[in-house]
């Protein structure tokens, strides 16, 4: 809502000038306690005016507008006091009107994001969590902004992994283990193949080939493939309802095994398939070549990916794509664009990359063993949640209700809290405490406010007079960023702005709550007082909500 109050203050002074190319500035002031500046400097030399006539002719545009209450000449630049019971009764009257559709958009685009996309045959484990929850955050951002999202999960569910895969279960595995414990197993012998090929370098050759028979189609190692996929797709999915993520496709990486001849052949009929010692490849200096086809035949992750962005922007008709893969994966998007571009698609194709979870200051790594299954940590952050829960309030209802969602938001928001660049720590104490930029501390503040509107009735009229206080305003201007914040957030294709934004609210409210009495004997001021928290629950559910995170009444 500044930003709209901005927008209309640039628009005010132009249409006073009546000059539509005049560059107007609206900015948070450098100096003063004032709410909002205009910088003269730059309109005195655009309008080839004196800083005096300049400075009267802008206080004429905005000093009728509603929402200024005073303006000020400071050190060049005219600083702009909102008035505060105007902005307070728009923004609290708009969250309480339109409740958790406070902040939508009507951006009427599509985006594809291709988010989560675990390998076949492994545990779904701690490293998969940041995919999964970036990804499922910004499809929520997203749709909140009017898009349209189509959320899809890549399935690693094809390449060469298979080919060692089958061999290792060829050579050392047992059916009757495997279908004891699937994943389990399965992860054994590709851990295994990893060891013995170091003394067996041909097992690379056997895994290759196994891929290529798979590719052609061989009818031993689709049998194989298959009982692998179907059996992690099991665990896979009661992770997602865990989580509570879904897709709207998950089309992986062998849906595209039959269209990627048709890509092979447009490369070609585009001149830009070249021959380079037995394979096919496709130059985009000064990148590294990118690599279409092995000298067997066999297919490659950038050939299996760009038939998947082709059939998308077919199928889909997107306005853009999203890919939310890790930070090592620079090279390959970087790849992928400039071959699409060669092509001449002209695609808006956005790598949303991030880093690692990090176990004692090391890379989890599926070859090493160094897994931590993502089942067995929300198991934790559950019972140690449930241990806290029950420390604090033995009597609560649904507790086993209520720790499920404490544990899992706080394993969510640790990773969204974090810009996604950045690798992350993975350390449960914390992320449980109840204090601090946790996602405890969220739903705790929301409980708080719930508990003190319990058994309040709150009326049609409440006089927004008192709400210009220094710090009620400042949580009422707060709740007006949120719409900024959302637009932010997909900007960066970044959920922590959200997590950040929530965070700052939470500890205004909490401010807020420590220094005022709520519940007053003057009814006018405790209707204010009210209203003014609910709308803070309001946005702070509905931000949770954005992130994954459950809401709560009691905790």
């Amino acid at each position: 809502m500044i930003q709209q109050i901005k927008q209309q203050l640039k628009e005010r002074v132009i249409a006073h000038f009546q000059l539509e190319n005049l560059n107007v500035v609206v900015e948070e002031p450098k100096r003063g306690t004032a709410d909002l500046a205009i910088p003269l400097f730059a309109l005195v030399k655009q309008l080839s005016k004196p800083m005096p006539v300049v400075l009267e002719e802008v206080k004429k545009a905005i000093e009728s507008y509603d929402m200024v209450s005073e303006i000020q000449f400071l050190n060049g630049f005219l600083n702009i006091s909102i008035n505060r019971t105007v902005f307070a009764k728009t923004v609290v009257n708009k969250v309480l009107e339109e409740q958790a559709l406070f902040g939508n958009q009507q951006i009427h685009q599509t985006v594809c994001i291709d988010y989560s996309a675990p390998n076949i045959a492994k545990s779904f484990s701690i490293g998969h969590l940041r995919s999964t929850m970036i990804g499922n955050a910004l499809k929520n951002i997203y749709q909140k902004l009017g898009y349209r999202v189509v959320g899809i999960n890549h399935l690693g569910d094809w390449g060469t992994q298979f080919g060692k895969m089958i061999v290792a279960y060829k050579k050392w595995g047992n059916r009757a283990d495997i279908e004891q414990n699937p994943i389990v197993e399965l992860q054994k012998l590709y851990v295994k193949f990893h060891d013995e090929v170091v003394n067996d370098p041909t097992l690379e050759d056997q895994a290759r080939a196994v891929f290529k028979a798979l590719e052609d189609g061989d009818a031993e190692m689709l049998e194989l493939w298959r009982y692998f996929r179907d059996e992690s797709l099991k665990e896979f999915m009661s992770m997602y309802d865990l989580l509570g993520v879904s897709f709207d496709s998950y089309d992986g990486e062998s849906f595209y095994n039959d269209k990627m001849a048709a890509v092979a052949d447009e490369l070609e009929q585009k001149g830009l398939l070249v021959e380079d010692d037995g394979a096919m490849i496709v130059r985009i200096d000064p990148l590294p070549p990118a690599l279409i086809k092995r000298r067997d035949g066999a297919t490659l992750y950038i050939t299996r990916d760009l038939a998947a962005l082709l059939y998308r922007f077919k199928t889909y008709h997107f306005d853009k794509v999203l890919y939310v893969v890790g930070n090592e994966q620079k090279l390959h998007f970087d790849q992928l664009k400039s071959v699409s571009k060669l092509m001449g698609y002209d695609l808006d194709i956005h790598h949303v990359n991030f880093g690692l979870v990090m176990q004692d200051g090391k890379k989890m790594s599926t070859r090493g063993g160094r897994v931590v299954k993502l089942y067995d940590v929300i198991k934790e952050a559950i019972s140690s949640a449930s241990q806290a829960i029950f420390d604090k309030n033995p009597n609560l209802q649904n507790q086993a209700a209520v720790a499920k969602a404490v544990g899992i938001g706080a394993v969510i928001f640790n990773d969204l809290k974090n810009d996604r660049n950045l690798d992350i720590e993975f350390n449960l104490e914390n992320m449980l405490a109840f204090e601090g930029q946790t996602g405890p501390y969220l739903q705790y503040s929301s409980v708080r406010i719930a508990s003190i509107l319990k058994n309040q009735t709150l009326t049609n009229d409440y006089p927004v007079d008192s709400y210009t206080s220094d710090l009620p305003f400042e949580l009422i201007k707060q709740l007006s960023g949120f719409e900024d914040a959302l637009l932010k957030a997909a900007e960066l294709n970044g959920p922590h702005v959200i997590s950040r934004y929530l965070l700052q609210l939470a500890q205004t409210f909490n401010q807020f709550y420590g220094q005022y009495k709520i519940i007053t004997e003057d009814e006018a001021l405790k209707q204010a007082n009210l209203h003014l928290i609910q709308a803070v629950r309001i946005v702070l559910n509905e931000g949770m909500r954005l992130l994954g995170m459950i809401a709560l009444d009691e905790m």
